[in-house]
């Protein structure tokens, strides 16, 4: 069988009320999963878009009801040989569409990167074995990038993973978890290692614990009353090992809705494991502050600060 190809694919997803002239939007998908989602809840969610932002000079959108989990596509002009999937926040709730997604494909791409973003399932939609449905697409969307290098004009050996708050919970599990057999085969793709080059959670969510966990994030992935085993099962920090990939850590200490402490706990598994791990705490920036809430803080740094870093582990 032939891994999914570009063409006729789902297109991304769009607003009633439009964006601002000017932004650049992807016009490039593929479809995960050609045969369909597994594990499909009858009836199938129904997807839908929300503008959030109040005025029309920005934009703000969200997405609920992915039936159909996809990448959009970040080409740069002069592609450098690396790509980066990019797991948005949004509590499992739903997918952020912009902040966390599409202005970091385009900052990604202006400095050669190709970017993936994934709208991946969610948990609490009715989907079978949900708390491993984010996981299933996301070891799936980086065997596809990999299965589809020479398209890209990628090296199919240097591929990072960089999510954000629940979407950083994806990024950590995949590192974490990315041998565990959450989905059955379904093509060629299906071979290859769903094993990130590097990983860069931020401000994630990380342990499933209620001392720390995000509620939100944790009710949706989990259910209202998970096992001590469930919870273990679903936070990194308890289940990496010594084959996790190199990780850059990002979190500001005031974060009133993530604890700081799911990073330190990261933190404390990676060096504990032998892993490689870059740590960057910072005084002020709250939560979900992506890029465009940084402007003036010394948190404005870190997009720089991880570009460094993954020259070091063999990326940039």
């Amino acid at each position: 069988m032939v891994a999914t190809r570009a063409g006729a694919q789902t297109p991304p997803p769009v607003s009633s009320r439009g964006v601002p002239a000017g932004l650049p939007q992807p016009v490039e998908t593929i479809d995960l999963w050609p045969g369909g989602a597994p594990g499909m809840p009858s009836p199938a969610p129904v997807e839908q878009v929300e503008e959030r932002a109040p005025d029309a000079v920005m934009t703000d959108r969200s997405v609920t009801g992915i039936a159909r989990p996809r990448m959009v596509v970040f080409r740069p002009d002069r592609p450098n040989g690396a790509a980066v999937l990019i797991t948005p926040g949004g509590g499992y709730r739903l997918v952020v569409i912009d902040k966390e997604g599409y202005e970091l494909g385009r900052w990604l791409a202006a400095r050669g990167f190709t970017a993936f973003v994934l709208f991946y399932r969610l948990p609490g939609e009715g989907w079978a074995r949900p708390a491993d449905v984010p996981l299933a697409d996301a070891q799936r969307a980086l065997r596809l990038i990999r299965h589809r290098a020479r398209d890209f004009a990628i090296d199919p050996e240097r591929v990072a993973t960089m999510g954000f708050s629940a979407g950083g919970h994806v990024c950590a599990d995949l590192a974490a978890r990315f041998a565990a057999r959450v989905y059955d085969p379904v093509d060629a793709a299906d071979r290859l290692s769903a094993r990130p080059l590097c990983a860069a959670p931020i401000y994630p969510v990380v342990s499933m614990d209620p001392a720390v966990a995000h509620a939100g994030s944790r009710l949706k992935l989990l259910g209202p009353a998970p096992t001590a085993e469930a919870e273990a099962a679903h936070s990194p920090d308890r289940t990496l090992t010594a084959a996790a990939p190199p990780h850059f850590l990002l979190h500001a200490e005031d974060d009133p809705t993530v604890p700081v402490e799911n990073t330190l706990r990261l933190r404390a598994a990676l060096r504990a494991a032998g892993v490689p791990v870059e740590t960057h705490l910072f005084t002020h920036g709250g939560h979900g502050f992506g890029l465009r809430q940084t402007v003036g803080k010394p948190v404005e740094a870190w997009p720089e600060l991880w570009r460094a870093w993954v020259r070091t582990v063999g990326l940039g």
